[in-house]
């Protein structure tokens, strides 16, 4: 079939939607159906570069409600069009006479601005773009939640029918396996890894849900307990300010390593070494690092919150993320069979290939254009 998928504005630079997108472009493709990718582009995002950050990010908005005009060309090749972030699910207006699915990775920027989260404020536009992105995705015809989590959430929050949403979990987006030992070792040592030392890996970025200052929270008080030589390396984004000053309070200088923007290899040589990935998120989508470190044979501790707990299943260890004290109590107490989790981890990971994946957005797609047309794309 011919799949349009709508993906971001590149200027937004949103890692994990681009990288879904591209998804869905190469194993759509790998099947022999025909893709095309369509984005706003950034005319006048590019044309005031030099503008203020305020400025630039209004004419972004200019550029994303001309996306329709771009569109519109397109859109009789489709069978099927693809809005692959709801954060562009304003655009299902435009879609009405065509089949289209929506995939809603999560819903905490709506949660935020419904004061669902005390101490975490959402400006007044950022309320607009969610409530014109709920009546977008009320309008969808399909729409695909990556997690239970978030139908449960989507089911709350709109006025969808719970017919029309559906659950398909994301898939791996890279060959994530072990590395071999001689190779770990090597860009271990590149990235500044002390030799043969043990570690903590932390994957993520800085968005307050991810929890990276509970991250270094739960190792202050791991080594006031563990009387045992442990690094923690904290790869991403890089650290705030209020990061860097609790590992100067706290005197963690010598113990926590930062890597930025660690590219898939060096990622799966972290997993490879890891003694746990420490993923206590607040809140998720889906949660990426957890699946991407069992493939890699890495332990996985983690929150005992949906979906972190659907996604781990009974492959990892979890934790209070909000608990400092009894996390590390509990890591102390899993730290001598952690070994034990690796197996387990490999067969839990194997539930979230992206040729899974694939497969039911495939079938998803089918049943939105016979749902319009009542006849099979050819």
């Amino acid at each position: 079939m011919k799949v349009l998928l709508l993906a971001n504005y590149q200027p937004d630079a949103i890692q994990s939607m681009d990288l879904f997108a591209s998804m869905l472009e190469i194993y759509l493709t790998k099947l022999g159906h025909k893709v095309r990718v369509i984005r706003p582009k950034p005319w006048f995002g590019t044309m005031f570069k030099s503008s203020p950050k305020v400025l630039r990010k209004w004419f972004g908005y200019i550029d994303k409600l001309i996306l329709p005009v771009q569109f519109r060309q397109t859109l009789p090749w489709a069978d099927v069009v693809h809005i692959c972030d709801h954060g562009n699910a304003i655009y299902t207006k435009y879609l009405q006479n065509t089949p289209h699915v929506v995939t809603c990775h999560d819903l905490l920027a709506v949660r935020c601005g419904l004061g669902e989260f005390p101490g975490y404020q959402t400006g007044w536009t950022g309320k607009l773009l969610q409530k014109m992105m709920i009546r977008g995705l009320n309008k969808a015809q399909k729409v695909a939640c990556v997690s239970k989590q978030t139908k449960s959430d989507l089911i709350r929050l709109s006025s969808l029918h719970e017919n029309d949403i559906t659950v398909i979990s994301v898939g791996l987006n890279y060959l994530y396996k072990p590395m071999a030992i001689a190779d770990t070792k090597q860009r271990l040592a590149a990235l500044g890894i002390p030799l043969d030392c043990r570690f903590i890996l932390h994957v993520g970025a800085n968005h307050w849900y991810k929890n990276r200052l509970g991250v270094l929270s739960i190792f202050e008080a791991l080594m006031c307990k563990l009387q045992q030589p442990f690094y923690l390396v904290m790869a991403g984004k890089p650290m705030t300010d209020e990061m860097y000053q609790f590992i100067k309070t706290h005197n963690l200088a010598e113990k926590v390593i930062e890597l930025v923007e660690v590219d898939n290899e060096n990622l799966r040589s972290l997993y490879s070494a890891a003694t746990a990935l420490l993923f206590p998120s607040l809140q998720e989508g889906f949660g990426w690092p957890i699946i991407e470190a069992q493939a890699c044979g890495c332990p996985v501790i983690t929150s005992n919150r949906q979906p972190m707990n659907d996604v781990g299943g009974e492959a990892a260890i979890y934790i209070e993320p909000d608990n400092p004290q009894s996390a590390a109590e509990k890591i102390i107490y899993h730290l001598d069979t952690l070994e034990t989790l690796k197996s387990k981890g490999f067969i839990n990971s194997q539930r979230f290939t992206a040729e899974k994946m694939i497969s039911e957005y495939v079938e998803l797609y089918q049943q939105a254009i016979d749902e319009k047309f009542g006849n099979p794309a050819v």
